[in-house]
């Protein structure tokens, strides 16, 4: 995680240095303030990835001198596929699209089909194979 912290902690002096020198030309205060939130975004980022480094084992990633086959074998645990992240996709679209329009019914509508996505993306059950 050396690495990502690295160019969060690049990214973050590039939009601090562009912050002092739009604020020193253009004087203008919504866009430095944005430049200066934006680097501190990747502040609060590269910093999290650098804790996260000191605290885990070395990856291959983070070796300069390392081969494609030290990155071999079991990568972690990836959950298996879902169709609730497209129904709470779905239904945060309908809520913004009320919100746009100021349409309350259909605020309403999209906030219950938002609880029923978010109920069935916490609560949906996997039959995993050893179980039956």
């Amino acid at each position: 995680m050396k690495v990502e912290s690295r160019i969060f902690e690049i990214v973050m002096a590039f939009f601090f240095l562009a912050a002092i020198v739009y604020a020193v030309l253009a004087r203008e205060p919504v866009g430095m303030a944005g430049l200066f939130l934006t680097g501190g975004l990747a502040l609060i980022i590269g910093t999290y990835f650098r804790f996260v480094s000191r605290r885990i084992e070395e990856r291959p990633e983070d070796n300069p001198d390392a081969e494609v086959s030290d990155g071999a074998g079991d990568v972690g645990f990836f959950s298996p596929g879902s169709y609730w992240p497209i129904a709470l996709a779905g239904a945060a679209a309908l809520c913004g699209i009320a919100l746009a329009f100021f349409y309350v019914w259909l605020l309403v509508i999209g906030g219950v089909l938002l609880l029923l996505a978010v109920g069935g993306l916490v609560f949906e059950y996997h039959i995993r194979p050893a179980d039956h």
